[in-house]
């Protein structure tokens, strides 16, 4: 993607107009707000051009508007990037959201490129950007805020040690036989049938034969593994000065070598911490162990869900408004308790609007005698956080029973409906997509997309009324 043009109309484009073609009333709404608030596409051109020497050369890409028009349709749709394109390619009204009109749609993996130029902090930024559009047309006032935490799943298979040690010792092997390949013999040693009977028989254990035999299998699990990664290690040492027939080539060659090394210090890990659980009994601490070694990011969270006591993926922070939009969230590191989120996140508030939210929503997760003087400094006037465990005093049942803290409760609740729809809706559940940076893309897609479509029924409602409807050129 090297050169960014600007669309310009031609007389196919007038022809539709002129037949009375018209978008969904939503996603009209949406294209509008687009249109009027340069300073969105703005941030994604800056992407878009990043690393490139001269933006203004070399073969046309998708514009910055069709880029986050596009990313905005998939978050809202949820749909894949194949379907995009189909669904893009067939409707003149959706080529007319995404700004494509009458030119040729590009194929799906020319959106997969362009969507992972975009980083995480640019649709934070225009995140915040809407948000602010938001309370300038007066659609939002910060008054109320209910705060939650989830889990986002990332795309990873339940991850016993045995499971681990294979997928290290595979992914070793084909990549050592790639190498060869483009360096020469000799040829790198297979041991994957041995790998995998034993990782099969250590999965097939029951609760009594693991207490027997599950030492001695993995003992020899853990043999072959070394063995792998010592293999790898010394292609490694071998092909040191390995060249090949051209800079292509080299840098294959280089590419390689370099995920070999990668996945060869993930694999010293994961024996690591299967010697120390299985072969020294040694309870090893979640900050420590690898859940992955394709998305060794992840993170276990428990949070004492009876149906599912334990995920895999990250922690996610979120902060609602009163009018449904997601004024502030945030992916957490490990799994830190809920109640270390309740003072940022109303020092986070006070900077967008100004002022402390007077309703403060939040279940027994983020209680604290700390955070509820953390509210009272702020300044706000309802604090509903329901006690967590222990003797209420006779002050504090009456409290919770008061009418005030029963609605404060009752709009609390209304953030786990958001999450569901994010979840749902929005494709959030689960992050698809490899590595850090492109799970928390998804994130701030999914936040994205369902801020501009609670702008966009706030403004059609709006509309219905009667009542006077904020200028969104503002």
């Amino acid at each position: 993607m090297s050169r960014i043009p600007d669309r310009q109309s031609d007389f196919a484009d007038l022809a539709f107009r002129q037949q009375g073609i018209e978008l969904d009333p939503i996603l009209q709404i949406i294209s509008d707000f687009l249109d009027r608030h340069d300073q969105l596409i703005e941030q994604v051109r800056q992407d878009l051009q990043r690393g490139l020497k001269n933006p203004n050369t070399g073969r046309e890409g998708l514009t910055p508007s069709q880029v986050l028009r596009s990313l905005m349709l998939r978050r809202i749709k949820n749909w894949e990037y194949r379907e995009l394109r189909e669904r893009i390619a067939d409707g003149y009204t959706l080529r007319q959201f995404t700004d494509f009109y009458s030119q040729p749609v590009p194929k799906h993996d020319a959106f997969h490129r362009a969507f992972n130029r975009l980083t995480p902090q640019t649709l934070e930024t225009i995140n915040q950007l809407i948000i602010r559009a938001a309370v300038e047309m007066g659609l939002e006032d910060g008054s109320k805020l209910r705060v939650d935490t989830t889990c986002v799943d990332t795309n990873i298979h339940h991850p016993p040690d045995s499971r681990l040690l294979w997928d290290s010792m595979r992914v070793l092997t084909r990549l050592g036989d790639r190498l060869v390949e483009k360096v020469g013999p000799p040829a790198f040693p297979h041991h994957t049938r041995a790998a995998r009977r034993r990782m099969q028989a250590i999965e097939r254990m029951s609760a009594q034969e693991r207490q027997e035999q599950q030492v001695p299998k993995y003992r020899e699990l853990l043999r072959i593994t070394e063995e792998v990664v010592q293999n790898a290690r010394q292609l490694l040492q071998r092909t040191e000065d390995a060249y090949g027939l051209n800079l292509k080539e080299d840098m294959a060659i280089r590419g390689v070598r370099q995920e070999i090394e990668h996945y060869c210090q993930l694999a010293d890990k994961v024996l690591n911490q299967t010697r120390r659980r299985v072969l020294q009994g040694e309870t090893v601490p979640a900050s420590e162990k690898i859940y992955s070694i394709f998305e060794p990011h992840t993170d276990m969270i428990k949070r004492g869900k009876v149906n599912k006591p334990v995920e895999f993926g990250h922690k996610v922070f979120l902060a609602e408004s009163e009018q449904g939009l997601i004024t502030d969230y945030e992916i957490l590191e490990g799994n830190p308790n809920d109640q270390e989120h309740v003072a940022p996140s109303l020092e986070r508030h006070q900077e967008l609007f100004g002022h402390a939210p007077k309703w403060y929503g939040a279940d027994r997760g983020f209680a604290s005698p700390e955070n509820e003087h953390a509210c009272r400094q702020a300044g706000v006037a309802v604090i509903s956080i329901p006690q967590c465990g222990g003797q209420k005093t006779p002050e504090r049942a009456a409290h919770e029973k008061s009418a005030s803290f029963k609605k404060g409760q009752r709009f609390r609740a209304g953030i786990e409906g958001r999450i569901s729809v994010l979840f749902r809706g929005r494709g959030m559940k689960r992050c698809l997509d490899r590595g850090r940076e492109r799970f928390e893309l998804l994130v701030a897609a999914a936040v994205l997309a369902n801020n501009l479509l609670r702008i966009a029924t706030l403004l059609q409602e709006d509309q219905r009324g009667g009542r006077h409807t904020p200028n969104i050129s503002s």
